[in-house]
């Protein structure tokens, strides 16, 4: 094997405690080619992600805090916006915050009105993971494990989990979940990380050009919970398979759009077959940042902050207000597992849950 690339290096410091006592870590992971990511122990949290612009020049393109402090406040809490976290067990809405598996009902947290929410009120996000290093000649690796009981948050099995975030030489932070149970139960997981390619605390990203590879998506109902239709983009202000900027359509009258107060909507995956496909590409004109999402999952969640209230401050200072930052939470569909309709998010003992999700970034 020959020389790793040049200033390809990763390293850990604390970062604090919880009130308990518990020690939290982060990690740097930089590239030599101008990107560095730095993540929490705590609840697997992207905390920054540099990337150069079109000039060279760095800067964080990810909503965050600069001490964990900011993720522990009550102001956050009570926010829950999930910066930057791991998601699970199941990522997204289930309906009425229950599911019925194999004849048996469970019954979970309502910690969104009546339904669950990215796994309830102390979901993935919230606990802090074992954590190791590698090294290889082209990438930098972080190794997240977690093992969550039978039964947390109203969840069957024992489910073990490691999510692996590796950053390439060539501009990718490659992120791999991989889960295993050992009673039939259901698992989604995700990264909840809140991009401005304008920059961190920049105002807000309504100018981003978004396409979206996708000619479906799953409408939702009163509470953001779908309605189980699988409906075309065609003729809405949700038809990104052309690039728009953000902000275009943003305030349209569409009822999805008022359900949503924006864009937080599944969208339905364009694809032929099983692997990595083409979900998103995002551009910025003033500086020339592009980032490019690839995944095998089904669905990506598109989420524009539209729940930003400006109670929150963030890493550079500023408050984050509604439209500072885009979420592209890559998925299988929400309340899948009382939708016998869409692909199934059921993992049994033997089997593994296994998916990929690419965020590449470049400069125009």
């Amino acid at each position: 094997m020959g020389a790793s690339t040049p200033g390809l290096g990763i390293t850990g410091e604390p970062f604090g405690a919880l009130p308990d006592g518990t020690p939290v870590e982060r990690y740097e992971l930089v590239n030599g080619q101008g990107m560095c990511v730095r993540i929490l122990t705590y609840g697997g949290i992207v905390q920054s992600l540099e990337v150069p612009d079109r000039d060279g020049r760095p800067g964080n393109v990810a909503l965050g805090f600069a001490t964990l402090d900011g993720y522990l406040s009550d102001e956050y809490t009570a926010a829950a916006p999930f910066f930057g976290a791991i998601i699970g067990r199941y990522g997204n809405r289930i309906g009425g915050a229950r599911f019925t598996l194999d004849g048996t009902e469970h019954r979970l947290e309502a910690n969104n009105g009546p339904n669950t929410l990215h796994g309830g009120g102390q979901g993935f996000d919230k606990r802090v993971w074992s954590a190791s290093c590698a090294r290889s000649e082209d990438a930098v690796t972080l190794r997240l494990s977690l093992t969550s009981p039978d039964g947390d948050g109203g969840f069957p099995g024992t489910l073990r989990t490691v999510v692996t975030y590796e950053l390439t030489a060539a501009g990718e932070l490659r992120i791999h979940y991989r889960a295993t149970t050992d009673r039939p139960t259901v698992v989604n997981l995700t990264d909840h990380t809140y991009f401005n390619l304008a920059g961190e605390g920049s105002g807000d990203v309504y100018g981003h050009r978004v396409r979206l590879f996708a000619s479906r998506y799953t409408p939702v109902d009163a509470t953001l919970v779908p309605t189980g239709e699988l409906a075309p983009v065609h003729g809405t202000p949700l038809d990104f398979t052309e690039a728009h900027p953000i902000g275009e359509r943003i305030r349209d009258g569409h009822p999805q759009m008022v359900l949503a107060q924006g864009y937080d909507h599944n969208f339905v995956l364009d694809r032929s077959g099983p692997g990595l496909v083409h979900a998103a590409r995002v551009s910025e004109p003033t500086t020339g940042r592009v980032l490019d999402v690839h995944t095998t999952e089904p669905g990506v969640q598109f989420y524009t902050g539209n729940f930003l209230a400006g109670t929150l401050v963030g890493t550079g200072g500023g408050a984050y207000r509604q439209g500072d930052g885009f979420c592209l939470e890559t998925q299988h569909f929400p309340d899948s597992p009382n939708k016998p309709q869409f692909p199934s998010t059921t993992l049994r003992p033997g089997q593994t849950y296994e998916t990929t999700t690419i965020y590449a970034f470049s400069a125009d």
